[in-house]
């Protein structure tokens, strides 16, 4: 059985590790007034971050038409026997579901979404393990499998500058947002049944970087080997600095750098920082 593996762009995945793993991707769109961008593809996270700057508002988003979908779908039809087809968090976005119904349209593939729960590079994660479980001939029921048992052990912590953005964008409770403002706190954040909750209030980023060094060193003081990822929404100074704060402390933890794109950019704002990892 062939197997297709698919993602969106907010697993922030490069051209290159796509290209590596052969992983299709959906974009979705972000607009600054009446001027729309495919993330990923004519607008990268650099850019993104320029126009923010320059715009009086913020920008909207939108998940992937379903026409894009059907037509990814139907030209994986002719040489694929099934996708996988893994999105961000059920709970912020309606990807995952427009990829069911997209599937539901096509004949001839069989499509298994997989709702993350989560997004960027641990979506991402999710996505570089299908692809290799799929190329290594492993069955559509049995990847899911192994996502679903990388998901008891996948953590992600994030800390915003502040909370307008998430308020603003509607993915964080008002009365939440109020709070954080009137104390000047930096939030953690995380994702708990599929939406954006908030985990600590913590008074200064300092405090805040080293309770995310408290929270992966639950995992892997012990030395079990873990795959991690440190996300920045333009902010890549803080996000070495944290990278090489994990290096010193460990031997057992993979590190790689990833970035908070258009999409999540947009709802979390310049600044945040995120720390996510899973046991290999």
């Amino acid at each position: 059985m062939k197997v297709a593996v698919i993602t969106d762009s907010t697993a922030y995945l490069s051209k290159d590790i796509r290209d590596e793993y052969g992983i299709h991707m959906v974009p979705l769109t972000v607009t600054f007034d009446d001027q729309s961008f495919q993330e990923e593809l004519d607008l990268g996270a650099d850019q993104f971050y320029q126009l923010v700057k320059a715009s009086k508002d913020l920008p909207k988003t939108s998940q992937p038409a379903i026409g894009h979908m059907v037509d990814l779908l139907e030209t994986l039809a002719e040489d694929h026997d099934a996708v996988i087809a893994v999105h961000l968090s059920s709970g912020i976005s309606g990807t995952f579901q427009s990829m069911q119904t997209a599937g539901s349209m096509v004949e001839g593939i069989d499509v298994y979404t997989f709702d993350s729960e989560i997004s960027c590079m641990p979506q991402g994660f999710y996505a570089v393990e299908a692809a290799k479980l799929a190329e290594s001939g492993t069955a559509p029921e049995a990847i899911l499998a192994r996502l679903n048992e990388m998901k008891e052990t996948m953590r992600a912590y994030f800390l915003v500058d502040d909370l307008v953005h998430l308020h603003r964008g509607g993915r964080l409770n008002g009365a939440q947002a109020l709070v954080g403002s009137v104390l000047q706190v930096k939030p953690i954040l995380h994702f708990v049944d599929t939406k954006i909750v908030p985990f600590e209030k913590i008074r200064t980023q300092k405090k805040a970087i080293k309770r995310l060094l408290d929270l992966i060193d639950e995992d892997a003081k012990d030395g079990t080997p873990l795959r991690a990822s440190v996300i920045h929404a333009n902010c890549p100074m803080l996000a070495e600095t944290l990278i090489r704060e994990l290096k010193e402390r460990y031997t057992n933890v993979e590190i790689t750098m990833s970035y908070f794109g258009a999409v999540i950019g947009t709802h979390l704002g310049e600044g945040s920082l995120g720390l996510g990892w899973y046991k290999k």
